[in-house]
């Protein structure tokens, strides 16, 4: 490992902004093209399912590439392959821009998935490398708000370039992001790995298992999946609903999904400024929230078929996911912090397969047909994770149960 380049000390400020940076790009990846799905089928000819499935194929390379990589990540170190992995990012990208064969997309698209889920697992550990005690928490519990920038900032940026020069020139934009990341990353980042792991597949599988029977982890990071699959429920699901049913322009489905991604964030904030409170009280109190506020939106459709009503059930909806995958998130990164390349990665990986399987599950029964297919999708996450919720909490009064934080 003599021939990696260290990070030096005097470059760590920019290195962690540009770790910080980096973390958001898989919402960009997934979201500066949601405004463009219904131009996408229609261009490239095929149905808004198999659109809809380039997010799913991302989805689920995205989860499985971070149940593997954490490992090699911690044995071979997170810079060299991060930035491998940027250059690969930046090439799929415009592969993708410069065909309309669907086929070839669904393949750049599992690269992206894999490419992304490198990056970022490397990004999350470099925080554990180099940062312990409460600065490491702090930094832990501002990554469910630094990442949903790009839920928040991409659609925006997507609706104009729609609207502008096509589908095609968000995914040139994702190109040229890329490579300017990746020419910072090699100017002022370096490896922060100062342990390196010996690569062996059974300490691996054991790590693993361990982490696995961690019943508080494991179910922390089923509830990550519930809350974070409302988000890509809608992503899915919103483009189609506000062009087609509510006939408004890709712009407009932009701004629309903008207001939701802010909404992720504040309920990032909320988590974060309540960190320390009580925890089934406050998660009690949130899931409460969330099912009045479905309820709330299964009610007014009946009377009322209008964007504003859809966007302001939504954001409500979306804060208290987002309170949920704060929480969580925190607690499950700061598990395990000898192992925290394998933590990240199981952590992001199982969640994202779980958001994977079951956004395109619930959407193939409920189409992206109108705000009651929405509302109902909402209501089925909403029971689940009240069942999950119920299930942490009896589990927790065993005598022999590891604390829930």
């Amino acid at each position: 490992m003599s021939t990696t380049k260290v990070l030096s000390q005097q470059h760590q400020g920019i290195s962690t902004l540009l770790a910080f940076a980096l973390l958001p790009l898989s919402g960009f990846a997934t979201d500066i093209y949601i405004p463009s799905l219904p131009s996408m089928a229609a261009t490239l000819h095929v149905s808004s399912l198999q659109v809809q499935l380039t997010l799913s194929l991302f989805l689920i390379s995205y989860g499985i590439s971070q149940l593997f990589i954490g490992s090699v990540l911690d044995s071979f170190g997170r810079y060299r392959l991060s930035l491998i992995c940027l250059v690969i990012f930046a090439a799929a990208s415009i592969i993708i821009a410069n065909t309309h064969n669907i086929y070839l997309i669904y393949l750049m698209r599992i690269i992206h998935g894999f490419t992304v889920g490198t990056i970022i697992v490397a990004k999350r550990a470099y925080f554990v490398d180099l940062f312990s005690g409460d600065q490491l928490k702090h930094y832990l519990s501002l990554f469910s708000i630094i990442w949903s920038t790009g839920p928040i900032v991409a659609p925006f940026i997507g609706g104009y370039l729609q609207t502008a020069f096509g589908w095609e020139s968000n995914f040139y934009f994702l190109a040229l992001l890329a490579i300017v990341l990746a020419i910072l990353e090699f100017i002022y980042s370096g490896e922060t790995l100062n342990h390196f792991s010996e690569f062996s597949l059974k300490k691996i599988a054991c790590t693993y298992l361990k982490m696995i029977k961690t019943l508080s982890f494991s179910l922390g990071i089923v509830m990550l999946g519930l809350a974070y699959t409302m988000v890509m429920i809608y992503n899915m699901t919103g483009p189609f609903i506000v062009e087609h049913h509510l006939h408004f322009t890709p712009v407009v489905a932009g701004y629309s999904s903008l207001v939701l991604g802010f909404a992720w964030m504040v309920g990032g904030f909320i988590g974060k400024a309540t960190l320390n409170r009580p925890f089934f009280k406050k998660m009690s109190t949130n899931l409460l929230l969330q099912v009045i506020f479905v309820l709330m939106m299964l009610i007014s459709i009946q009377f009322i078929s209008s964007l504003y009503t859809l966007v302001l059930f939504a954001f409500l909806i979306h804060v208290t996911a987002g309170y949920i995958f704060n929480n969580y998130f925190t607690f499950c990164l700061g598990q395990f912090p000898k192992n925290a390349g394998i933590a990240s990665g199981l952590t992001g990986g199982i969640t994202y397969v779980i958001v994977s399987f079951l956004s395109y599950s619930i959407i193939s029964v409920l189409p992206a047909k109108d705000e009651h297919h929405l509302a109902e999708s909402y209501l089925i996450l909403t029971v689940l994770s009240a069942l999950i919720m119920f299930t942490i909490y009896r589990m927790s009064k065993k005598p022999d149960h590891q604390a829930i934080p």
